[in-house]
């Protein structure tokens, strides 16, 4: 089931204004509340599943005040004093399960712009054959992974409930 609404202009679409009164209503709920705004370029292919969405140094936390959308323009200020900032948009797509806006600017086609509600991210750490040890205690059990090349120690502190699950889980892994 797709959880996306999508409005795009000039869209023949039947549930085209519906979903930009949805969208409109989406955004004014996000006045006083904290966002992550991200801003990248639309890969050459136009496929925008390879755009990487993992926190960059321009992005920036922001909380958004006096949101609203009058017409197709999105309007907001950065603060309750700020001058008021606003971008129309060629189309709008907000992803509900992700609680994300993606906007697409009428302004600079090669760019898409994503307002979303700050969730937890997780830092991925990726290890090649790492050096592993293990030690195994009566309550539980201690891994540790080391890789020389990123000069990476990881100890992961299992319980005996943990350290059974994970042995489980490699017993029955497929090869």
């Amino acid at each position: 089931m797709n959880n996306n609404l999508i409005w795009q202009q000039n869209s023949s679409d039947p549930l085209n204004a519906d979903n930009l009164s949805a969208i409109a209503d989406w955004w004014s709920h996000l006045n006083g509340q904290e966002v992550t705004w991200q801003q990248r370029l639309i890969p050459e292919n136009g496929d925008l599943k390879t755009i990487d969405w993992q926190p960059q140094k321009f992005d920036e936390k922001l909380v958004l005040n006096t949101t609203q959308l009058r017409g197709i323009t999105i309007y907001w200020r950065n603060s309750p004093m700020a001058d008021e900032r606003n971008i129309t948009p060629s189309k709008l797509e907000l992803d509900l399960t992700r609680q994300k806006l993606y906007v697409f600017p009428q302004s600079q086609s090669q760019v898409v712009i994503s307002i979303s509600l700050p969730q937890v991210v997780y830092q991925k750490i990726n290890l090649n054959n790492p050096q592993l040890a293990a030690t195994l205690k009566k309550n539980g059990g201690v891994i540790l992974l080391r890789d020389e090349s990123q000069q990476l120690e990881i100890q992961v502190t299992l319980d005996r409930e943990q350290l059974q699950h994970l042995i489980d889980r490699l017993k029955t892994t497929d090869n």
